[in-house]
């Protein structure tokens, strides 16, 4: 009895290790929502749209990172998102959900991400140092350079929700 339990056990650990692997597997496409519609975005995708280059410093590693890839505030444009002038009223209270492939979440405000707003730059990266992003990092990376700390910075991006404050 007592081995037919341990075997459970074993059975129970395997799935849900495997479950918790599963869950963090990179995204093989971006998805952008606005306005409850979907659009994906592939790596090929992304690199096919002008790309800006910022450096950021990871305190974590204590060194430079200079990423490459996608203005946010570009890509929610093409889906109808207000920015520039059309970005004032009511649309100042709409802000972006972030989410990594482990379920990590980050809320930045729209007007964080338009340069009209904000000194900062909010880029869904594709490139470290020049090259493709790693395995742990994922496919995409968010990146926000004017945060002290790379917390809003979500490795692993498996979707930008558009969403509104009440």
């Amino acid at each position: 009895m007592q081995s037919q339990s341990r075997i459970a056990l074993v059975a129970i650990i395997l799935a849900f290790a495997s479950a918790t692997s599963y869950a963090q597997q990179p995204a093989e496409a971006l998805k952008i929502v606005v306005n409850g519609q979907t659009q994906s975005i592939s790596a090929a995708d992304l690199q096919a749209l002008p790309h800006h280059t910022v450096t950021i410093h990871n305190p974590h590693s204590n060194a430079d990172e200079t990423y490459s890839g996608v203005l946010v505030i570009d890509m929610l444009a093409k889906q109808g998102v207000p920015h520039g002038h059309d970005l004032r009223g009511k649309t100042l209270a709409e802000y972006i959900v972030a989410t990594g492939s482990d379920g990590y979440k980050a809320v930045i405000a729209l007007a964080e991400t338009d340069p009209e707003f904000h000194p900062g730059e909010v880029l869904v990266a594709d490139q470290l140092d020049g090259k493709p992003l790693d395995p742990k990092t994922g496919l995409f990376r968010l990146v926000v350079t004017e945060d002290k700390r790379p917390a809003r910075s979500v490795h692993n991006l498996v979707s930008i929700e558009v969403k509104q404050a009440e």
